[in-house]
């Protein structure tokens, strides 16, 4: 662009006037990409003004296809190609009328295809851009979801290591402190029922700590070396939760019903923590004469009832709703459903059913 160094007598120095077409056509090109179109419009104008007006030099227009580069890369497709093609015809015509060529001859075609390569080398650079930013995307939205995932099940985990330990500590401790009243209440009127009350709360204090154990295991990794520990209960140890239950002061029957059959070990630990915790409720915080467990085997789904007699409130105080919320979030995570709530005679009754095998079991 501007004026050629190189005539027909060998090397020229280039014209002032070319020197200067140059520098008034590359000057916009310092606004491109805030106004990509404007700059085009612009260098386009000089640069087809410098070919009308210098027919001694015809090097192709640079800063035209600088800005037509420009503006393929900042707008879409099909406005590059637009103002790509019409600067093309306008450079090709203003160099075949400027200089006296056809509008098919190689020096007028070599013009033509400069400000078409321009444009597709904008086009390609856009689209490279486009696709590199969406790959960040789709690299960004699964690293968040990675996360997002991770958060909830650490949330998940979190939750049911708490509910494990709140079934464990609330029912032992509830035991434990019952017995130890017995025991104080018995130690200068009956030595040999005291006796046997501090051995119960020797028993229980054992089997909190095994079933402590047990669960904190779970948070232990694959590598880890396991301890020895309790095995987690089932309702195989509902005679001996029971039987701690009477032990401490608190009648509970239990009626069997249905075809029993072997059931899901989620189901079977989550059938025994419900017992467990509306057991403890019963006689720590609704004063039950009288607690009836009842277990009734279906095809599809096992269903407890434990009803007691008591009223709310008149133990040691109202709880704090944990062991509730606890029943109902193990229920749900099987799948099972749970109705708790006052009986219209009087008392309290605990009633959820729950699947006997489970999609996940096999998973």
């Amino acid at each position: 662009m501007g004026a050629n160094a190189v005539g027909k007598d060998g090397w020229q120095f280039p014209r002032a006037e070319g020197v200067g077409w140059t520098v008034l056509a590359c000057a916009p090109l310092v606004f491109r990409s805030r106004w990509p179109l404007a700059v085009v419009v612009v260098t386009l104008a000089i640069d087809l003004a410098h070919l009308a007006n210098s027919p001694g030099y015809w090097l192709a227009p640079a800063a035209s296809l600088v800005a037509l580069y420009t503006f393929a890369t900042h707008s879409d497709r099909r406005a590059a190609w637009i103002v790509g093609l019409a600067a093309a015809a306008a450079i090709t015509t203003t160099y075949a009328m400027a200089a006296s060529q056809p509008a098919f001859s190689g020096h007028t075609l070599a013009r033509l295809d400069l400000a078409i390569a321009a444009t597709a080398l904008g086009d390609s650079v856009r689209r490279r851009r486009i696709r590199l930013a969406r790959v960040v995307a789709r690299a960004e939205d699964a690293e968040h979801t990675r996360e997002e995932e991770a958060r909830r099940r650490v949330t998940e985990e979190r939750v049911r290591i708490a509910r494990e330990l709140h079934d464990v500590v609330a029912h032992h401790i509830t035991l434990v402190n019952a017995q130890s009243g017995v025991a104080q209440h018995l130690m200068r009127t009956d030595p040999d029922k005291a006796y046997e009350a501090l051995a119960h709360i020797k028993e229980n204090s054992r089997t909190a700590l095994d079933e402590l154990r047990a669960t904190v295991g779970l948070l232990r990794q694959g590598d880890d070396v396991p301890e020895p520990r309790h095995p987690l209960p089932s309702l195989s140890d509902l005679d001996e939760l029971v039987d701690s239950f009477r032990s401490s002061g608190l009648p509970v029957e239990v009626v069997r019903s249905g075809e029993r059959q072997p059931i899901a070990p989620t189901t079977d630990l989550t059938a025994y923590r419900i017992i467990q915790e509306a057991l403890t409720n019963a006689h720590k915080h609704a004063a039950a004469t009288h607690v009836q467990v009842a277990l009734d085997y279906w095809p599809e789904s096992l269903r407890i009832t434990v009803t007691d007699d008591g009223r709310p409130g008149t133990a040691s105080g109202a709880g704090t709703g944990h062991g509730l919320i606890g029943i109902r979030e193990r229920a749900a995570a099987i799948g099972g459903k749970v109705t708790i709530g006052p009986r219209p005679e009087g008392g309290f009754s605990v009633f959820a059913e729950l699947p006997v095998t489970l999609s996940l079991e096999g998973s």
